[in-house]
Order: C-alpha cells, then sequence, then structure tokens
C-alpha cells in the first residue's frame, strides 16, 4: 500500500528519457567531471598501466595476478574502460568485476595492499583533486569486492568489521 506524500524513486507518469537525451546528460557528466578533476583518457591510461607495473613487481598481490593473467595486454585494456566508467561516468566498460573477484584466495590484508597500491601510484601520477578522486572511488570498489568475497565465502560482515581468510595452523610433518 503506498501513501501519495511518500517520496519514490521514480516517477510512472512522466515518460522515460529517450537516448539522445540519456546520452547528452552523460555527455555533460563527463564534462563537468573532466573539467573538475583534469582527469582524461591519457591519464587514466598512465595511472592504470603505472598501478599494474606495480602490481606484476609485486611480492603479497603480484602471484594472485599472475596465476590468472597469461596476456596483461587485454586486461590492461579492460581496466582502462573499467576507470573511464568509474572516474569519469563513461559508462564505456560493460563488465562484471565481482564474478571474477569471489574465487580468488583474496581478503581484507590483499584489498589493503592493493588500495595502498593504487593510492601511491595516483598521488604520484596525478594532481591531487584527480588522485583524490580516483582513490574515493577504488576505496568504495576495494569495500564493496571485500563484502562481496567475504560473503561468497559464508561470512556476513557486520559493520566496521573486515573479512580475513581462515589461515591453516601450522602443524610439523609426520
Amino acid at each position: 500500500m503506498s501513501t501519495p506524500d511518500r517520496p519514490v524513486a521514480f516517477r510512472i507518469d512522466r515518460p522515460a528519457p529517450d537516448r539522445a537525451e540519456a546520452a547528452a546528460r552523460r555527455e555533460a557528466a563527463v564534462a563537468r567531471i573532466r573539467a573538475e578533476t583534469g582527469i582524461d583518457e591519457d591519464m587514466i591510461d598512465a595511472l592504470v598501466e603505472g598501478f599494474y607495473a606495480k602490481v606484476r613487481e609485486d611480492d603479497f598481490i603480484g602471484p594472485i595476478f599472475d596465476a590468472r593473467i597469461d596476456d596483461w595486454g587485454p586486461h590492461l585494456e579492460q581496466m582502462k574502460l573499467f576507470w573511464s566508467s568509474v572516474a569519469l561516468s563513461t559508462g564505456v566498460y560493460q563488465g562484471r568485476p565481482m564474478p571474477k573477484h569471489l574465487p580468488l584466495p583474496i581478503d581484507a590484508r590483499h584489498f589493503d595492499h592493493w588500495l595502498s597500491l593504487f593510492e601511491a601510484t595516483a598521488r604520484d601520477l596525478c594532481p591531487p583533486v584527480a588522485a583524490e578522486h580516483f582513490i574515493v572511488r577504488a576505496r568504495r570498489i576495494a569495500e564493496s569486492l571485500e563484502l562481496g568475497v567475504a560473503n561468497a565465502n559464508g561470512v556476513m560482515v557486520g559493520l566496521g568489521e573486515r573479512y580475513r581468510r581462515p589461515e591453516t595452523p601450522w602443524a610439523p610433518e609426520n
């Protein structure tokens, strides 16, 4: 039962915007973000290339990527589309990152390390406003993926809690 004075998420008495109107609104949003942050495809390219160069050299998260990525070219291209969509709202990325992360042997420690590398790269390669724009979004992404991974492993993470994979206790060999 609904009440007339209750706010609604959408109005059904107004026609949906047509594709041209939606495209124009997206274009205006992208232009506004570019103007406010200075982010463009060249900056995204440099950030993605720089970040994943660090990842490939990293002893902690590098092996997780190495075990799954044989050809870095297509992965980097997808990540550039992803960050264009995330940072500029371009909508050019059409993938689904959550299912790709669910089976990985990762937990809060991996997400924290990923964020540390990402934040350092963003601060090294981007002007402060752009770096902060990327970092805020990266933190949200990490939190969302961590919650998804926890849930996929049968763990309900409470407010303020982090997901840690169970560690196999050390036992002497017989």
